[in-house]
């Protein structure tokens, strides 16, 4: 009884620790069952090249954001519920070594590890805490709690041309991504906007070509339900409203700051059943338990 006060305290703490170094500007952290699992940062290939991140993985949900000062200050707060997560194991590529692809419905992007155990090891955690968390929920271990999952964006230097018209970049050229199919565009080629509720609730840019699709399955659902009114002994219910949306305007994903990157630690109760991270020496004081590092199991006791 007094072993689980203390790691709840201490769980708290690390929780808050956590929370604090977002600052006024990040969402709350601290609830009921909450349990923080591991911390580290990892390279997320973002539009223009690899950068590291700070990622914390809890029994419910994943947190990443910008590095301003390690350890002590982060930005950019982005949370993942971890019933919408599916990974994707990949080789290593000329940009990142060690890598995955984490999907959700509001972003997909690429991770990479500072060595293969380190990878191993976040695909594992995450996979655990998204089937316990799953068994939680009441739905099934083996399938996805989403359909639609965002599209990954292409890196600005995979293309020196447009994927749509095959137009040059330049600086009076720029480059955009469409939030549909990932592929870097024009803005001629990218002037429509559409709202992908997996998304966002607002209309985002996408190419034309996407628009041309959406649009034909759009008129495709209307004549299915049309069919389905038409037929004697069917009852028919209207949904008001449509699943696509057009709009002028968008904003392109700010840039984030670069930072060094630093190995993975991962902490676990004297039963085992209860895994969380300690955030910071400088912080609190060290657990009395056991701590999963990249090179094995490593027993620390005080």
């Amino acid at each position: 009884m007094s072993d689980q006060l203390t790691f709840a305290m201490e769980n708290r703490e690390r929780i808050l620790a956590v929370e604090n170094s977002f600052g006024p500007s990040g969402k709350s952290l601290l609830e009921s069952g909450r349990i923080l699992v591991g911390e580290g940062r990892l390279m997320k290939l973002c539009r223009r090249c690899p950068q590291p991140k700070v990622f914390f993985l809890f029994n419910d949900i994943l947190v990443y954001g910008s590095i301003v000062m390690a350890g002590r200050w982060n930005k950019n707060q982005h949370i993942i519920r971890l019933e919408e997560v599916q990974q994707e194991d990949l080789e290593d590529s000329m940009e990142m070594s060690n890598q995955w692809l984490i999907k959700t419905p509001q972003k997909s992007f690429y991770v990479g590890a500072a060595s293969a155990e380190e990878k191993q090891a976040w695909m594992e955690h995450i996979e655990n805490c998204r089937s316990q968390q799953l068994q939680r929920l009441g739905l099934p271990a083996n399938a996805p709690a989403v359909k639609d999952f965002a599209a990954t964006w292409i890196p600005d230097h995979a293309s020196a041309i447009c994927m749509r018209c095959s137009e040059r970049f330049s600086v009076a050229h720029r480059r955009h991504h469409c939030r549909r199919c990932g592929f870097i565009v024009c803005n001629s080629c990218s002037k429509a906007r559409a709202v992908l509720r997996h998304i966002s609730s607002k209309p985002v840019r996408v190419c034309m070509l996407c628009k041309v699709t959406m649009e034909g399955q759009e008129r495709l659902q209307r004549q299915m339900k049309n069919q389905v009114r038409n037929q004697p002994g069917k009852e028919w219910k209207t949904r008001s409203g449509s699943n696509i949306q057009y709009d002028t305007s968008s904003e392109e994903d700010a840039d984030e700051l670069v930072e060094n990157s630093s190995p993975t630690q991962w902490f676990s109760s004297q039963d085992n059943s209860s895994p969380y991270c300690y955030f910071n020496p400088d912080h609190i004081k060290p657990p009395r338990w056991c701590c999963f590092t990249t090179s094995g199991l490593q027993a620390h006791y005080i």
